[in-house]
């Protein structure tokens, strides 16, 4: 799917398989309703978060042009995000974990452009442009943030997931859309929520996917900074709620030194945290990903590697020694002594070298997948990619020969040489055959009639990975989540409640507008008397005005809904000491 964008060049450069997730951000749905959440949760947070968040929160704010009294417009943000290297892209809700990371990747800051109801000001589990906008934009204005956030997409995308990591992923994107929407039948969430319980409880042993979401869920997400005794915030998730990012801060919340122990946490997306880690600085941050990096099979490949692809029932790649790379659904492998000595992909294959595929040897050609020899020939010291054009010769693996090659681990391939595929630095990485037979033991692996044979050379598996190794050697555009983010219903009196915050917003910002504050207030005590936050706009706007009649009497109408609404009280109080904290009324 191919989506215009005029902001950023950054955005153009991403592959096609990325830009199926964005969507366009439609600023004119924005209504004044989630203009004023936006405002309420930007001006809380900026006079809380300047006493308990990392320095570079309010410096990024500033560099990231968000305002505090207007929803982000992406073209506005990608015209100064890209003064320091970075875009953003709007999508729908949760996408999949790799795609997120790969977006990181490319410098690009995924925002869900939706917002949250009025109802979970505080908090939703749901992703939305307060998370994302006023969570993760500003702090990424500090260059080493910002490497570090690159270099965990670079690394995570590649990191291998279990067929379970997506059907979590599904359930959480459901049970967060629900959550979210207006009205879901209490029974619907309890089924949502048993689901994501029963798939986190029975997740076999965690992926790399699901062990590097960890680490990003307890940096990115939910990250503290400093000391365990004097922490400050950095993390997104917290940044942009108004709720845990003062939770947080209390005594309830156990903070841990941050260390690779974080990649075994598990996380509850729907409830508050229960204990949080602090990193001493950034620098802690790059040093644990590297150290976790090093464990993935990304690189140290091996047998390892190769099963983790096969249990991932899912796309991905192996790099031999020779630098070949094999793209494909890997389906099974044979191993002697604890080492791979014969690999399958079932399906599409396609090979390359450094990312590129090699011409012929795409998706078309290995339509039905590719299996071949890994290792030394037996009884020979020399690997096959280490012999001279002498060597070659001598063992007669030279074009035209009719050669029987022995692997260790009793792997046969009889056949006569066609030709071989080598690199630009002259190092072979294929060799081809006709009238070909390959055996394990007495197990047919390959027969003449199948046609040519393709037998990649390279005596151990460096590296094993998520995804192919060429982008384009795939068609990856085929992402269709489940389920829908869930819009807010409209009705005669929600239109009306949207008509008097309009009316409010246009007085606060000087234009015309339809009703005077008085009487938007009387409106809409009569007609909307749960409503708080309109109220508590036009106590400011009163106060500001000098109008003290009007000031009490909101405050005396706030009184009441406080005790009709208890819920809602301290959001109330919250909100009425931005405005009158100087004169001590609240």
């Amino acid at each position: 799917m191919e989506t215009h964008f005029e902001s950023n060049p950054l955005i153009d450069r991403l592959p096609k398989h990325l830009k199926q997730f964005i969507k366009p951000q439609v600023y004119d749905d924005y209504t004044p309703i989630n203009q004023a959440v936006w405002r309420y949760v930007m001006r809380k947070n900026v006079a809380y978060l300047s006493k308990v968040a990392h320095s570079s929160y309010l410096e990024g704010l500033k560099k990231t042009g968000l305002e505090i009294d207007n929803i982000p417009n992406m073209y506005g943000m990608n015209r100064i995000l890209k003064e320091i290297g970075w875009a953003a892209v709007a999508v729908d809700g949760f996408i999949p974990p790799n795609a997120f990371m790969e977006f990181q990747a490319y410098n690009v800051l995924v925002i869900a452009c939706d917002i949250r109801q009025l109802e979970h000001i505080e908090y939703t589990p749901a992703p939305d442009i307060i998370h994302e906008g006023a969570g993760h934009a500003p702090i990424i204005a500090n260059p080493e943030y910002a490497e570090y956030l690159r270099r965990f997409g670079e690394i995570g995308c590649k990191a291998i997931s279990s067929a379970r990591d997506y059907e979590l992923y599904e359930a959480i994107r459901l049970l967060s859309i629900l959550k979210e929407a207006e009205d879901t039948p209490e029974e619907e969430i309890k089924k949502a929520e048993e689901q994501v319980d029963f798939i986190q409880n029975n997740m076999g042993e965690l992926s790399e996917m699901s062990r590097i979401r960890n680490l990003h869920w307890w940096t990115v997400e939910y990250g503290l900074i400093g000391t365990l005794d004097n922490p400050k915030i950095y993390g997104a998730g917290l940044l942009s709620s108004i709720g845990e990012s003062a939770w947080c801060m209390t005594d309830n919340v156990k903070k841990i030194p941050y260390d690779i122990s974080a990649a075994d946490q598990s996380f509850d997306i729907t409830k508050p945290q229960p204990q949080l880690y602090v990193t001493p600085d950034f620098a802690k941050l790059s040093e644990v990903l590297e150290e976790f990096a090093n464990k993935m099979a990304l690189r140290t490949g091996g047998l390892s590697g190769i099963k983790k692809l096969i249990y991932s029932k899912a796309l991905g790649t192996i790099e031999l020694s020779t630098g070949l790379q094999i793209s494909g659904v890997f389906t099974n492998v044979i191993e002697d002594e604890g080492k791979p000595v014969y690999i399958q992909t079932t399906g599409k294959t396609a090979l390359s070298h450094r990312e590129k595929e090699l011409v012929g040897h795409g998706t078309e050609y290995h339509a039905a997948g590719f299996g071949s020899p890994i290792g030394k020939l037996k009884g020979i010291n020399l690997a096959i990619e280490e012999m001279s054009p002498r060597d070659l010769r001598a063992y007669d693996i030279y074009e035209g020969e009719q050669v029987t090659l022995e692997f260790e681990g009793d792997i046969k391939v009889i056949g006569e040489i066609v030709t071989g595929t080598r690199n630009l630095q002259g190092e072979i990485l294929i060799i081809k055959f006709k009238n070909c037979t390959v055996t394990h033991n007495d197990t047919l692996l390959f027969q003449p009639e199948w046609g040519i044979y393709d037998m990649a050379v390279g005596q151990e598996v460096i590296s094993a990975f998520s995804g192919p190794a060429d982008v384009n050697s795939f068609d990856m555009i085929n992402h269709v989540p489940s389920s829908q983010t869930i819009k807010q219903k409209k009705s005669s009196e929600r239109e009306e409640l949207e008509k008097l915050y309009l009316s409010v917003r246009n007085i606060r910002e000087g234009k015309t507008a339809t009703t005077t504050l008085k009487e938007a207030f009387a409106s809409l005590s009569s007609g909307h008397p749960n409503d708080w936050l309109l109220s508590v706009e036009i106590a400011e706007l009163a106060k500001k005005e000098g109008n003290s009649d009007l000031v009490d009497k909101v405050l005396n109408h706030l009184e009441k809904v406080k005790s009709n609404r208890p819920e809602v009280a301290h959001l109330i109080d919250n909100g009425l000491e931005l405005i009158f904290e100087k004169e001590g009324i609240v």
